[in-house]
């Protein structure tokens, strides 16, 4: 990492948490006697997209699950939006505009696409604990439609998720992560058994999201990352290892050894 990027981090740092989509502050998370992460820094602006890096047991997912309260950091904050959300349960976050997608799908395999993304929009609606049969063209319908074609589902819409591809499936959680207007997106793996022209249709996607829907992806394709990322921030043992723009990772000797097998997993 250049010593202007570690300008950039510090100065951002000494300036509170003012206009951070997401800022964490020293975070850690211990299991027993296991340190999966160790004080964690980081500042993400809105509308930012950024990539987390490292190989396997570098603390990414369990970085994402503090993040969004499927368990709770050891020590250390975290803010959403100026808003202090460190002991906030999952759902009140939700609530607040921030998604997840999964490495494993978690999809409803016996609906429909469009059954799937209505379900999402409706999940985080003011009206979800309604009994009435929505309307035809009520606003939710007409939302899980661009949804769909917004990942290019269109011509799948009415196809049960058991019969989609896995890559049509990954761009379906997609579509359901976009539900209800999210500020902010946690990818995990997205990319992870897709085919090439798979992963060309992931990254379309995700370079066409709205400009102000700010996300941090976790992908083992580097390729992948650096491509949809302007931001880069590199994990290992559960801390932070480098931080830079795509090609000042990309170029980093270090980074370049640890990426191809030089670290401890």
């Amino acid at each position: 990492m250049t010593d202007a990027s570690v300008m950039t981090r510090n100065d951002n740092s000494a300036q509170g948490g003012a206009g951070y989509a997401l800022e964490l502050r020293d975070i850690s998370k211990k299991f027993g006697a296991l340190e999966a992460l160790g004080g964690i820094n980081m500042t993400v602006r809105p509308g930012e997209r950024r990539a987390v890096l490292g190989s396997n047991g570098a603390g990414k997912t369990t970085l994402f699950n503090c993040i969004t309260g499927d368990f709770p950091p050891t020590t250390g904050a975290i803010r959403f939006f100026g808003e202090d959300i460190t002991v906030f349960p999952a759902q009140e976050r939700i609530r607040r505009g921030l998604r997840r997608t999964y490495q494993i799908s978690l999809l409803f395999t016996g609906l429909t696409v469009r059954e799937n993304v209505y379900l999402a929009c409706r999940g985080v609606s003011r009206g979800r604990f309604s009994f009435i049969r929505p309307r035809r063209g009520d606003a939710l319908s007409q939302t899980t439609e661009e949804l769909v074609e917004t990942v290019n589902l269109q011509d799948a819409i009415n196809t049960p998720v058991n019969e989609l591809s896995y890559g049509q499936q990954r761009q379906l959680e997609i579509a359901m992560a976009l539900s209800g207007a999210p500020r902010f997106i946690l990818f995990d793996e997205p990319a992870a058994g897709l085919s090439p022209t798979e992963r060309v249709e992931l990254i379309n996607i995700l370079t066409g999201l709205p400009s102000h829907v700010g996300y941090i992806i976790i992908e083992h394709d580097m390729d992948v990352a650096l491509r949809v990322s302007e931001m880069v921030t590199m994990m290992h043992n559960g801390r932070i290892f480098k931080e830079g723009k795509p090609a000042e990772i990309e170029d980093d000797p270090e980074v370049q050894a640890l990426y191809l097998g030089g670290g401890n997993e």
